[in-house]
């Protein structure tokens, strides 16, 4: 088992979120189940300033939806721009592209984790979407 400094590095983090990023563009909902934290909060604002929330349940029901349909699995592509680890929290800034929203855009995220139960939980995203060609 990881010593606590080994699990509170930015590389773990970033492989957390590598791997929600695998999990959820595959629809692994009982994956994403222990991935993201109980009390997960998101915020999407799409292109045209509309704010969307959704909680733990209702978010994984968007990728069981999209599995449900026999969906491809989404872009896996990403860009970190950072990553942030203090103590038990985290917070990573990075891009991405998929079609969460029904078209191809690009998504600025900011989540934030907390490392509980001896594992790092998504405990927030925030969601920009723009167009891809902006």
């Amino acid at each position: 088992m990881k010593t606590k400094t080994e699990n509170h590095t930015t590389n773990t983090v970033k492989r957390v979120i590598e791997d929600l990023i695998q999990t959820a563009t595959s629809y692994d909902v009982d994956v994403l189940d222990e991935i993201y934290h109980n009390d997960l909060n998101v915020i999407m604002i799409d292109t045209n300033d509309n704010l969307n929330t959704a909680n733990k349940e209702a978010f994984k029901g968007l990728f069981k939806s999209k599995k449900d349909a026999g969906d491809p699995p989404m872009n896996t592509w990403a860009k970190f721009h950072k990553i942030d680890v203090d103590g038990d929290n985290a917070h990573v800034l990075l891009s991405r592209k998929n079609d969460l929203s029904g078209q191809e855009q690009i998504l600025l995220l900011s989540i934030d984790l907390v490392f509980e139960d001896n594992r790092w939980q998504v405990l927030r995203e925030v969601i920009f979407l723009r167009p891809e060609d902006k």
